[in-house]
């Protein structure tokens, strides 16, 4: 039998009574789409970063385009990110007719490198978009108070760090708003495509929910700024709200993956996730690295193992993206890091001896290079 990076069934054989109950509740309900699941699904999720406001929307890339369009950002506008994310983060910004600007990350955490911000600031730049990777959040002080130096909007990428902390605050809380993404994978994730963003601001939660629906502020009448058809389904919301009454649990059974991983991994010349301090990680991805990667991950194929690179390809080095004007070379740590990262099985019904099948057989590898 292949080990798998993510599995879900084993999580859904616990659950499948919920869950399907959940549905079941929805279809004899009568109301579809934008009822009371979808809404007590975003009362439940804002009340859970203490903050005034939940908009949900269909996924997490557009959770990206509609908070990044209610903040203001369009053509002619730059948005300072990093290249060592999922290309949806980049696709959102380019989606809005806004230039991306890369900054490079760090090697001991593969987070934003937020030393090379200010220089990266020019008189068109509108956003910083910080991407909370794998599981743990980029250190927001230096942003916020750039953001506040120049004016600018700042925009959390939480779609990898849901219920992540940093110095007490958790993801989602530290920007102007945040954007959520509930693929089933994530670690609140639903069993299809979702997401939402957050806010604090009234104004802004104002002009997500008229964009998220085509931009009409009443049935079949829309405003000065059209918006997209982009709804969270009742279905999907009453599965994330019983899965939000678990999500303490999941992310307790992250942790205890990671640990164990740690401990049996102690030793070899893997470089394990670090922990950067402030910070509590929620273990979206066990990414670990190794100049010889590739063959790594070939050989466990061997032993029946699946193994994913996030990200093999730095986003500003892809085709698609070519018009930006980035060359090979230009973010040294982004591309060392696509050359040597990988990740191991991650989800928190993980069983024991499957985790213990990877670790074996990492071991065995790493001691015959």
């Amino acid at each position: 039998m292949t080990t798998a990076v993510w599995d879900y069934l084993p999580e859904y054989e616990t659950e499948r009574e919920d869950i399907l109950d959940a549905v079941d509740t929805v279809f004899r309900s009568g109301r579809l789409v934008l009822g009371d699941s979808v809404q007590g699904f975003e009362r439940e999720y804002a009340d859970r970063h203490g903050l005034r406001h939940c908009v949900s929307c269909d996924n997490g890339t557009n959770a990206l385009v509609l908070g990044l369009r209610a903040l203001g950002v369009g053509p002619g506008d730059e948005v300072i990110t990093v290249s060592n994310t999922a290309a949806p983060t980049v696709v959102a910004i380019d989606q809005v007719g806004a230039t991306p600007v890369f900054v490079d990350v760090r090697a001991e955490d593969y987070l934003m490198n937020t030393d090379q911000v200010a220089a990266a600031i020019t008189e068109r730049t509108k956003c910083l978009l910080p991407v909370h990777l794998y599981g743990q959040c980029v250190d927001m002080a230096p942003l916020t108070a750039l953001a506040a130096e120049h004016g600018l909007v700042v925009l959390e990428d939480c779609a990898q760090s849901h219920g992540a902390t940093h110095r007490g605050r958790i993801a989602g809380t530290m920007g102007d708003a945040a954007a959520f993404s509930f693929y089933p994978t994530k670690v609140l994730g639903a069993y299809g495509d979702g997401g939402a963003v957050v806010t604090d601001r009234d104004e802004v939660a104002e002009s997500l929910r008229r964009l998220r629906y085509y931009g009409m502020e009443k049935q079949y009448y829309v405003t000065s700024t059209p918006g997209h058809n982009s709804r969270l389904d009742e279905v999907h919301a009453e599965i994330l709200r019983r899965k939000l009454r678990r999500f303490d649990d999941y992310l307790a059974g992250r942790r205890r993956v990671a640990a164990r991983y740690a401990e049996g991994l102690a030793g070899s010349d893997l470089v394990l996730p670090a922990i950067t301090e402030g910070n509590d990680h929620v273990y979206y991805l066990y990414v670990v690295r190794h100049p010889r990667r590739d063959e790594i991950i070939e050989r466990l194929r061997g032993y029946g193992i699946e193994l994913n690179v996030s990200y093999r390809w730095p986003v500003h080095t892809m085709s698609g993206f070519a018009h930006l004007g980035y060359r090979v070379g230009d973010l040294p740590v982004t591309e060392r890091l696509a050359d040597e990262i990988f990740s191991l099985p991650m989800y928190p019904s993980l069983p024991e001896d499957l985790q213990d099948k990877v670790i074996d057989a990492l071991l065995e590898v790493l001691a015959t290079l």
